[in-house]
């Protein structure tokens, strides 16, 4: 086969690709930092030929061009499998809705429930072999090319090749238009500023409880980096990754040698990921690593698998969490930030792993508009608000006062428990609440 000449056959400029695209049709755009740019700009352009178009992508990093018009919504629909600050933007805009799921599940969707007339993603330039890399995710990307009735790839030159560990690149025989894009830097996810106080607090209760050799997952957000942050600096040795996102606290972890995967019961010395974003830092370091492997997130997610991995850590946010010990990952109420992603699915495996434990990380207290001080302990979770992962499944609660472990509680113990982690300003008023839903007895402790 000449795949030079497959190459110049098949390439074609933005504009002519997304021709293909129709009325009505669904079009996937992929994942995160898989999202086209050129192909996204040339569809926008096509806005007033075309209606009902509808759009999947999820954790958008920047804002695709066929949301920005005043009447965008007229023509085209937005469905975020994961929701970040920019789909929170554009389901603001009356366009954008959420998809929801528990993330590894998505490549089943796309064997089983969902219809994908053009798929369009950004790629790593070709190999000698005629392969396309997907760069910094796995994801579900196979699954969804795999039932696409058209497939156009845009070329990108800043896009990191990724070692797959399987599903992670697309032979030129299955592609229907190349695209040579612009290529545009990679986007960037910031790693966030230094630690704060409440970060660091939380930090120091968990990094002691990891062991050596465990298998880390960190979550989006502050706190997760943190503990990674101070993971880099303890005497911590022989940790292993497996993860739904890889973020820029495992590349210092790494380069600080704490990573070395050698007692992985699975994937022995490799850093596995469904999909990974952060700085530079991070694509630089996963470009062509023989340590780090993308993988479709039915592996890394799965609870099954998970249960392999001895000394599985999960460390993960929450937005509140009620006396019960329900807690909302996901919305403020009706207002919807987030999604289910890989949560559950992490909380429920590390638990079923040998020696594994399950952190929901929180601060205590969050700062209103006015700056008052609101409780993220709450009797009941507001209305709308979404459960993550049911009251029965949380192991650890940790906040800067103080971890607690739920499992194998009754309600009242439980209650009291949680309460123990609240800011001390409001344990009276959740104490009497407690009491109202009949779940404090009076030998508590005050």
């Amino acid at each position: 086969m000449d795949y030079q000449a497959e190459y110049q056959k098949k390439r074609t400029t933005a504009a002519e690709a997304v021709k293909v695209v129709q009325s009505g049709d669904w079009v996937d755009y992929g994942w995160c930092t898989n999202h086209p740019v050129a192909l996204d700009r040339a569809l926008a352009a096509r806005k007033d030929e075309l209606t009902d178009v509808n759009v999947r992508g999820g954790v958008t990093m920047w804002m695709p061009e066929i949301c920005k018009a005043d009447d965008a919504g007229e023509h085209f629909t937005w469905n975020a499998w994961h929701m970040s600050g920019v789909d929170r933007k554009i389901a603001a805009k009356g366009m954008g809705y959420f998809c929801p799921m528990r993330y590894s599940e998505l490549p089943r969707f796309y064997r089983e429930n969902v219809t994908v007339d053009v798929a369009m993603i950004q790629v790593s330039p070709m190999d000698e072999h005629g392969n396309f890399n997907y760069g910094l995710a796995a994801s579900h990307l196979s699954d969804m090319l795999s039932v696409a009735k058209h497939i156009i790839v845009e070329v990108n030159q800043n896009m990191p090749w990724v070692n797959g560990l399987t599903g992670s690149e697309i032979n030129i025989m299955d592609v229907d238009k190349i695209v040579e894009g612009d290529n545009p830097p990679v986007a960037e996810l910031g790693a966030g500023g230094p630690p704060s106080e409440v970060d660091q607090a939380v930090a120091e209760l968990i990094v002691p409880a990891i062991p050596n050799g465990a298998c880390l997952q960190l979550g989006i957000g502050g706190m997760p980096n943190a503990v990674g942050m101070m993971i880099a600096q303890s005497d911590l040795r022989d940790l292993g990754v497996h993860t739904e996102m890889y973020v820029d606290a495992f590349v210092d972890i790494a380069r600080a040698g704490k990573i070395t995967g050698a007692r992985k019961n699975l994937d022995k010395g490799r850093q596995v990921y469904a999909f990974a974003a952060g700085t530079k830092k991070l694509y630089e370091y996963v470009n062509r690593n023989p340590h780090v492997q993308a993988a479709p997130v039915d592996y890394t997610n799965d609870v099954r698998v998970l249960s392999q991995l001895d000394n599985f850590i999960s460390i993960n946010n929450a937005i509140d969490l009620d006396l019960f010990g329900q807690v909302n990952a996901e919305s403020a109420g009706l207002k919807h930030i987030s999604g289910t992603g890989g949560q559950l699915d992490f909380v429920m495996g590390a638990y079923l792993s040998n020696g594994g434990k399950s952190f929901i990380c929180m601060s205590s207290t969050v700062a209103g508009k006015d700056g008052t001080l609101k409780s993220r302990i709450i009797p009941t979770l507001a209305n709308g608000s979404i459960v993550t992962d049911p009251r029965s499944t949380i192991q650890y609660l940790v906040t800067e006062y103080g971890m607690v472990d739920l499992k194998g509680t009754a309600t009242w113990q439980r209650a009291e428990k949680i309460i123990s982690v609240a800011h001390p300003d409001f344990r009276d008023e959740l104490i009497a609440q407690a009491e109202q839903m009949k779940i404090w007895k009076r030998s508590n402790k005050r």
